[in-house]
């Protein structure tokens, strides 16, 4: 009988296919932590706005939710309640799954919480969203298959030694495969002129008060330098994702990736207001550090742990009862047999593939102009219900050119007209110093473009009458008669033109 084991000379060629796939579990380790820190920062940002983006007396009651954003697949803990004060016990929870996800314990366990909470967050207002949150999101969707608790955690004290940090399955597959998609996507869907051809699109960007920051406005009256600029992002987004599949000079090749990757959202971050974008995707590249990175990091790390115990333990009690270095490792047996072991392996291997696929094809999908490639609505189910649907459409087909601030103008009974924007001043339509100072954080930025769009104008209610609310919660405030929330639109144009802005009334409420 024919053996199924393949023959000796195929092996090499297979194992250098692998190359791009193989990780290191220590890399792995640090994709988690650094993924919990991120969960965690994210949890804080939106912790501040509680009543406003999750409660019922916010800008998103679960009615409005329900009626305009809601699809039968999805779920959300979150959208069970319109109290922010039970919002605030499920951000507790999720900050508690978030602090076990960091040290490495019940891994597997805080991975799911962590995603489960993460997903309902994101599902209880999707107003507020960004590219971004489907990349941290995928990011602990695709930890769930990763043993990215094998080292340096607190679960590894259990678990026998590692006889190799090396790695490779499919879960490492379809993670390599997320980052490349994040930048072929992003770069296929920029089809617009101003990327691929006038080189104009960073000058339009830079133009969007809503977002430049100061370095922005530095580079923006230098029109050649914001071509070469523009014209090396497309081409760095759709060239650069190769890097992680040459399986020759892997190590050279990811380090020059993850250099080009972190260098460009550096880049951003100091000229646009992002968010966290920047943050996560500089993150989401720890795990393909190579082994010899990994290997300086382990001894400098070893050595600041040496010099702590040696300085810092007061009693010889307090170092006896300080855990154990995560990387010392003990043997634990197991109860599963070698033949369950390898069907329960078989059996992931098969599921990740095959999600992996439908992702692929959820991507192609966003992109593809040809009805054959295109995913039938039935089949969309899968994408909402797990939120493996992701859309990574940043700056494209082409930059947003409606630009402008917002007036929250307030009429005092005494016909004062007062500007809620601005801490209740008298009402000013002149452009402000520094538009994108108008906004506490990314989500309200985030919000009051979702704002704009006349397919949104069902939430423009919502918002104004919290508004209205919250001044007059407020006793030291004037009283108001009623409020009008006024758009100060100024198009974008080229050549350095600058635009007459006109006011544009969005919502008024009494």
């Amino acid at each position: 009988m024919e053996s199924s084991r393949p023959a000796p000379a195929s092996l090499p060629f297979l194992t250098f296919l692998g190359r791009p796939f193989t990780l290191d579990l220590r890399a792995l380790a640090l994709l988690r932590a650094a993924v919990a820190g991120v969960v965690l920062l994210d949890l804080g940002i939106r912790s501040t706005d509680l009543e406003a983006h999750y409660s019922n007396q916010g800008v998103l009651p679960v009615a409005a939710l329900y009626d305009h954003l809601w699809t039968p697949y999805q779920f959300s803990l979150h959208a069970a309640t319109g109290l922010w004060q039970l919002q605030a016990l499920l951000f507790g929870l999720a900050a508690g799954c978030a602090v076990a996800l960091l040290l490495g314990y019940h891994t597997r366990l805080a991975t799911l919480l962590s995603w489960i909470l993460l997903v309902s967050v994101q599902n209880r207002n999707p107003m507020i969203g960004q590219g971004g949150d489907d990349l941290l999101r995928m990011l602990l969707f695709w930890g769930l298959f990763l043993p990215w608790g094998r080292v340096w955690s607190r679960d590894a004290r259990q678990r026998g030694p590692v006889l190799s940090y090396a790695y490779c399955s499919a879960a490492t597959v379809a993670y390599v495969v997320q980052l490349a998609l994040l930048y072929w996507c992003t770069a296929l869907l920029k089809f617009g002129p101003e990327w691929t051809q006038q080189g104009t699109a960073l000058y339009y960007a830079l133009s969007l008060d809503q977002l430049v920051l100061p370095l922005g406005k530095v580079l923006y009256p230098y029109p050649a330098l914001l071509r070469i600029l523009t014209l090396g992002t497309w081409y760095g987004e759709l060239l650069v994702p190769f890097l992680l599949f040459l399986p020759f000079g892997v190590r050279r090749a990811r380090l020059a990736f993850l250099f080009l990757t972190l260098s460009f959202h550096l880049g951003v971050s100091l000229t646009l207001f992002v968010g966290l974008f920047f943050i996560i995707c500089s993150v989401a590249g720890l795990g393909l550090l190579p082994a010899s990175t990994l290997s300086w990091l382990q001894t400098q790390a070893l050595r600041l742990w040496a010099y702590w115990q040696q300085h810092a333990a007061k009693t010889r009690q307090f170092a006896l009862h300080w855990p154990r270095l995560p990387w010392r490792l003990e043997q634990q047996p197991t109860g599963l047999g070698p033949a369950t072991r390898v069907l329960l392996r078989g059996a992931r291997e098969a599921v990740v593939g095959v999600l992996l696929l439908y992702v692929c094809w959820w991507n192609l999908d966003g992109i593809a102009t040809t009805p054959s490639l295109l995913m039938s609505e039935p089949l969309r189910w899968l994408g909402y219900a797990f939120r493996v649907d992701q859309h990574w459409g940043m700056f494209a087909p082409t930059v947003f050119k409606d630009d402008g601030w917002y007036i929250l103008e307030g009429s005092t009974p005494d016909g004062r007209l007062l500007d809620l924007n601005r801490g209740g001043q008298p009402a000013s339509y002149g452009k402000p110093a520094a538009v994108v100072s108008l906004f506490s954080n990314d989500r309200w930025r985030k919000y009051s473009e979702n704002y704009l769009f006349v397919s949104n104008e069902w939430m423009r209610p919502y918002y104004c009458n919290y508004l209205l609310r919250k001044w007059r919660e407020n006793p030291a405030n004037p009283p108001l008669s009623h409020l009008v929330v006024v758009y100060m639109k100024e198009v974008s144009l080229p050549d350095y033109q600058v635009a007459e802005p006109t006011r544009e009334v969005l919502c008024e409420c009494q």
